[in-house]
């Protein structure tokens, strides 16, 4: 690969990175309008969880919601926040970023759960078909 494209794509990865912590600080700023909290609140509760809706080990679709999914939910969300509610948690999120991502074990079960009722629909549509 072209080491201008590996530093481009180092540099996007560290700019979503940041933009998390800044919406993670900023969905609970009581200057942001609810509709952006909430926004923000379930993109980073979903980019936190430490388990995918679609999870990586399935071939490229593994991969999508890292791809798209959450850049598309956070540049969204950023837009929806008033600017100088961003610019005063960038240097905040730079902090928080050091000490390391939150889990969100919520999301993470919840996902889990979502999978299980899928396998036990998937069993019980191949158990009615034998």
């Amino acid at each position: 690969m072209n080491n201008s494209l590996i530093s481009k794509l180092k540099a996007f990865a560290k700019k979503i990175k940041q933009n998390l912590f800044v919406l993670y600080l900023s969905y609970k700023d009581p200057r942001t309008p609810w509709y952006a909290k909430l926004l923000a609140m379930l993109i980073v509760a979903y980019a936190f969880s430490p388990i995918d809706l679609i999870p990586d080990f399935i071939p490229v679709l593994g991969y999508l919601d890292d791809l798209i999914i959450v850049p598309l939910g956070i540049s969204l969300a950023l837009k929806l926040i008033p600017p100088h509610v961003i610019e005063v948690n960038k240097e905040a999120a730079e902090k928080l970023k050091q000490s390391g991502k939150p889990k969100n074990w919520f999301v993470g079960i919840l996902f889990i759960i979502i999978w299980i009722i899928i396998a036990a629909w998937v069993c019980k549509i191949i158990i009615h078909h034998i």
